[in-house]
């Protein structure tokens, strides 16, 4: 069962920040006027103080008690920076499986929880960027990917090289793993600005083409190049699928009885 967290989140502030006015508008003006006074205590022959009130229902306790909370939370998780762990080995060496990391979620503009509408247009994704994005097949899976291509691009994968409008993007080979018996090799790669470097497996292509990129879409691919799913299979990524920029490792926890390392953290190139 897909659960979907920001839905949840957005309900929950709804419904105990409507809790919470209704009982300021509403209840406890009325309970107030409803509390007990002077004749009517000594002719209960209750023990209650003068003008005591009556005593909060226990929803609104709990609705004063997590509004804030959550109210908080969600214009963290929505509009400044959300928390994601790495489910697969696409990224790598770039992100490791049970890395945890920050997107931020300002970058690109701001978008309601939600429905992802951008209501205060920032920045693109460029070229060597780290995103997230909802998966164009099913938008309740989030992926993360690197921005190839944007917008115009032509965007062409041959020999496991990539060219941008018929330029070649520079690759530099760095090592051979394991080095006595090699499986894939480490390349430093260079997209733009954006220095990284890549996995490619030993052995020929197993996907090349070229592809043109519609406006308002990106083309992006893994840094584990011949072990990702990516634009090369299914398409393109529209802008308002995109989630944020993936700009910080803070913590890696790869099982839940093993201990989570830090060794890691910092930005993600």
């Amino acid at each position: 069962m897909d659960l979907d967290f920001p839905l949840i989140l957005v309900a929950a502030v709804f419904v105990t920040g409507g809790t919470w006015l209704l009982d300021l508008l509403i209840l406890a003006p009325r309970r107030a006027r409803l509390s007990p006074n002077k004749t009517a205590i000594a002719a209960s022959n209750k023990s209650l103080t003068e003008g005591e009130p009556r005593k909060e229902p226990i929803l609104v306790e709990y609705a004063k008690s997590f509004f804030p909370v959550l109210f908080v939370v969600l214009v963290l998780r929505s509009f400044l920076y959300e928390p994601f762990q790495i489910p697969s080995g696409s990224m790598l060496p770039t992100l490791k499986i049970g890395d945890f990391i920050l997107v931020n979620k300002y970058t690109y503009g701001l978008r309601l929880p939600v429905l992802g509408t951008k209501v205060i247009p920032l920045n693109n994704p460029e070229r060597g960027d780290v995103i997230v994005f909802k998966f164009p097949g099913n938008h309740k899976i989030n992926f993360i990917k690197r921005v190839v291509g944007v917008s115009g691009d032509t965007v062409a994968y041959q020999n496991k090289q990539i060219y941008i409008n018929g330029q070649l993007m520079p690759q530099q080979l760095v090592a051979q793993l394991p080095p006595l018996a090699p499986k894939y090799q480490v390349w430093d790669e260079q997209l733009d600005d954006s220095q990284h470097q890549i996995y490619r497996n030993i052995g020929p292509s197993i996907k090349s083409g070229e592809w043109l990129v519609p406006q308002g879409h990106y083309f992006v691919m893994g840094d584990n190049r011949d072990n990702s799913n990516d634009s090369r299979y299914w398409g393109f990524v529209p802008d308002e699928l995109v989630v944020g920029k993936a700009s910080l490792i803070w913590m890696h926890w790869n099982k839940f009885w093993s201990v989570p390392g830090f060794a890691n953290v910092g930005a993600i190139d």
